[in-house]
């Protein structure tokens, strides 16, 4: 038995307090001197290397104590309970309180330390499966909205519209107004989703599709995803937890993996697995691009891209550097992560993410073809032992442990704010 964690040590609890002070004694961020950005950085380094040690000993018993009374905390829940119970080990509501509604750059950072408690908890062989098992669960918002869905076969929400038709689940982003560019509220409906299609008896297959646009510059064009909202990053919006974290170990996770459920099948299959076509019209950049690798067939008009410009925003492209690799081999995934190299998917490179390129007005078509062929029961079968081949669960488990740490790393280096802050000022 593991034993019971011990409070943080008084130098680690003295470390963080002089951290405190210190911010509560400082300017705003934006008008500090340079003598003082460097004095609080070393005092949140040293209170950040005792929190590291802390938790490479103590992980597990943490995380028991934390979800002893639970069947399981999410990635919100699970920080909120680490800072009820254990003070000092995360930073607490007043911290997080103090940087809403701040733009990324008047932010002071206390993603990084969320980072490095949530890196120990999924390091850990224990309580790293069990958290992203955590994650596989429907959301309460799915359970509330399923008896509806069931009964109507559409779900229309801001960003979202998902309709069943003759067994396949269509599910259409619909952000018009920005090219399908993820936010928060996205990531909530495309999880919301993603969990019906998967929970409804009715579907058999899931075609995930851009809608059209307004704005001016593909006014009436279908397109796929321009990726992370570069806007709401520089406003402060996008978050380590509700965003860049949930996005991976949610929805597309269980798009990869299935939905974590009690069902009639639970004894030999905990999940609800279902294949997933893609349909790219004019272009999936960042995360539009990372979708696709989550999905069992891709096709894609003959006019349109897929690129993951990782080093121009600064920040890491999700799970894209752990799955890009394994369709395109080390050496284009480079190209196209490091380099940002743009794929257009009617270039030979292009067919190791793209199953069929047709031309656009033959889309609809190969869609209808494309889910037909999907529908059959053996292809759930073998995709779940192609993932369980090709996507390791404990592979997947050391990748996004180390992610949640060099991202929330990422959001608050000094590129990518003056980045998305020329973007934003480009866009306004």
């Amino acid at each position: 038995m593991t034993a019971a964690a011990p409070p943080l040590r008084p130098e680690a609890r003295e470390a963080d307090t002089h951290v405190d002070k210190l911010v509560a004694t400082l300017p705003e961020p934006a008008r500090r001197t340079e003598e003082q950005r460097a004095e609080l950085a070393a005092a949140k380094n040293a209170a950040r290397a005792l929190r590291t040690s802390y938790l490479d000993r103590h992980a597990d018993s943490v995380y028991r104590k934390l979800t002893e009374d639970t069947g399981g905390l999410r990635l919100g829940e699970l920080l909120d309970a680490a800072a009820a119970r254990f003070p000092g080990l995360v930073p607490g509501p007043e911290h997080m309180a103090a940087d809403r509604g701040r733009r990324q750059a008047d932010k002071e950072g206390w993603e990084i330390d969320q980072g490095i408690f949530l890196r120990a908890v999924l390091r850990s062989p224990y309580a790293g499966p069990h958290l992203l098992d955590t994650m596989l669960r429907p959301t309460d918002r799915a359970l509330d909205l399923l008896p509806e869905f069931l009964r109507t076969g559409v779900l229309r929400t801001r960003s979202v519209l998902l309709e069943r038709r003759d067994g396949t689940a269509h599910l259409t982003l619909c952000r018009d107004d920005c090219l399908n560019a993820e936010d928060e509220q996205q990531v909530d409906d495309m999880e919301t989703a993603v969990d019906l299609a998967l929970l409804d008896p009715g579907v058999q297959v899931a075609v995930l599709r851009g809608g059209e646009m307004s704005h001016p510059r593909y006014r009436g064009k279908r397109v796929f995803s321009a990726g992370i909202n570069l806007k709401r990053l520089h406003a402060g919006d996008i978050t380590l937890t509700g965003f860049l974290l949930r996005r991976e170990t949610g929805y597309l996770r269980k798009m990869v993996a299935g939905l974590l459920v009690d069902h009639d099948g639970s004894w030999h299959s905990r999940t609800v697995e279902k294949p997933w076509v893609a349909a790219v019209d004019t272009f999936a950049i960042g995360g539009g691009m990372q979708v696709l690798l989550a999905c069992d067939l891709v096709l894609a008009a003959s006019d349109s891209y897929l690129t993951l410009p990782a080093a121009r925003e600064g920040i890491v492209p999700g799970a894209g550097n752990f799955r890009l690799g394994r369709y395109t081999g080390p050496r284009i995934s480079r190209q196209v992560i490091l380099g940002g190299r743009r794929l257009w998917a009617a270039e030979p490179d292009a067919r190791h993410l793209v199953d069929e390129v047709v031309e656009p007005e033959d889309l609809d078509a190969a869609v209808e073809r494309g889910a037909a062929r999907l529908r059959s029961p053996a292809v759930v079968a073998n995709r779940h032992m192609l993932n369980a081949a090709e996507e390791p669960p404990e592979e997947f488990r050391r990748y996004i442990a180390e992610f949640a740490l060099q991202q929330a790393l990422r959001l608050y280096g000094e590129d990518v704010i003056t980045k998305v802050g020329r973007f934003a000022g480009r866009t306004a």
